[in-house]
């Protein structure tokens, strides 16, 4: 009688739910979603591909799509079940739509599950937001949710008025990420927008984009502490001592966000303009919150603070022009004819491949009677200061050695004469 009386309630279970005829509805209806939804996606993806082949210059926004249109059948099964769990939530009882729900709440999970983890670069975070997402929804599906949230809400210390649990900081934390890497993301996929727009400048450009993320970020911050129930008044007077440390802590971090915002709106320098500071040479490849990149001819990228752009002199080779003169001295011997070796010069420069001739042509210009040399100075100009200067002015040097040689003009070097005024005598050793 007692196996019979256990025995009964898993009879009547059965009966109700697993045997039901219900119960095959259901799944005819999620068995004809899947073939929906499979021959749906497979029409739409090509049309998503084809179209995602043409986004360039946006890695983000591609990553995201791409993740999506691996999954777009889970996407259209979590629809078509939504929908059926709608219209059978008019007419029915909840166990007559209980698998439906069920199969409704596997197909969201893990369509949401599997493109997180494609979106997420990072691949032991990866599979620490898979494990964690999996977990909680083997608990909500056995229904130990319930105990295990009120557990750690019921782990709590009261600071003043505000009540503050283990369950809020779990919350926050994982709200305030969340938020703030979708922040993040999108802000990524704006810039990029932005930097694809012709109609501005480089620098503003770099601050629309800076602005942006700024924005998105304090945006998402507020939001999950907001949306975790904590009193932001009630943060007030801790934030303002404890921004009070920070600010003398980061002074030099500030000085250079500061500067970096100074430097943006003033477009004293822009991405690719070629700078020199100090000792350093190169184009500006990026422009950050906290230092400017510079790449060097030798391909060594120094990351320089935004304030030395502010306090130290700055060369900008490209600031209002592109154009550049550069010096090139030399000298000839005294039976040279200092015209003929001016033409020379001036049309021997003028050959040059990356020397300007519609902006300034060259000029050459005899400076000085040397001690042993007539001396010149040749100008000449060019209008890509990023591809170098030493190279240039080597390649004018080459061109001038080679036609001085063929027009039979000689480049004399230093004599020396000395003069003894005693009188050597120099004697030979003896033979053998």
């Amino acid at each position: 009688m007692d196996f019979m009386q256990m025995v009964r309630p898993l009879e009547i279970w059965l009966r109700t739910f697993v045997l039901s005829e219900w119960t095959f509805y259901q799944l005819g209806i999620i068995a004809a979603g899947y073939v929906f939804a499979s021959f749906v996606a497979s029409r739409t993806e090509p049309a998503m591909e084809s179209r995602a082949r043409r986004i360039k210059g946006n890695p983000d926004l591609l990553r995201v799509i791409i993740a999506f249109m691996r999954r777009l059948k889970w996407l259209f099964l979590t629809l078509w079940l939504w929908l059926a769990s709608v219209i059978l939530k008019q007419g029915t009882w909840p166990s007559q739509r209980w698998l439906i729900a069920t199969a409704l709440s596997l197909a969201a999970a893990w369509f949401i599950i599997s493109v997180l983890t494609k979106i997420i670069r990072n691949p032991t975070l990866s599979r620490l937001v898979a494990m964690v997402s999996w977990g909680y929804l083997a608990v909500y599906a056995t229904g130990l949710d319930g105990p295990i949230l009120s557990a750690l809400d019921a782990a709590a210390v009261n600071l003043g008025v505000m009540r503050l649990s283990l369950l809020i900081v779990l919350k926050a934390v994982v709200l305030t990420v969340a938020l703030i890497w979708v922040a993040v993301l999108v802000g990524n996929v704006l810039a990029h927008w932005v930097q694809r727009s012709g109609d501005l400048s480089p620098s503003f450009k770099v601050l629309i984009s800076k602005v942006i993320k700024i924005a998105l970020i304090m945006i998402a911050g507020a939001i999950a502490l907001s949306a975790t129930g904590i009193d932001l008044t009630a943060l007030t007077v801790f934030s303002g001592a404890v921004g009070v440390g920070v600010g003398f802590g980061l002074q030099k971090v500030v000085s250079n966000f500061i500067s970096g915002i100074i430097i943006l709106l003033d477009k004293s320098i822009k991405p690719g303009d070629t700078i020199t500071l100090g000792e350093t040479f190169g184009s500006i490849r990026d422009l950050r919150a906290r230092f400017v990149s510079v790449i060097t001819r030798d391909g060594k990228e120094y990351l320089i603070p935004n304030e030395d752009f502010i306090s130290q002199q700055v060369v900008n080779w490209s600031f209002s022009s592109d154009y550049v003169r550069i010096d090139a001295d030399f000298g000839t011997s005294y039976d040279s004819d200092p015209h003929e070796v001016v033409r020379i010069a001036v049309e021997t420069a003028s050959a040059v491949p990356r020397v300007v001739n519609d902006y300034n042509a060259p000029v050459c210009w005899m400076t000085a009677f040397g001690a042993s040399s007539l001396d010149f100075r040749l100008r000449f100009w060019i209008s890509d200061p990023a591809n170098g200067l030493t190279n240039v002015r080597g390649q004018v040097l080459m061109a001038l050695w080679d036609s001085f040689k063929e027009a039979g003009v000689s480049i004399p070097f230093p004599h020396r004469e000395i003069i003894m005024k005693t009188p050597v005598e120099i004697q030979r050793p003896p033979r053998g």
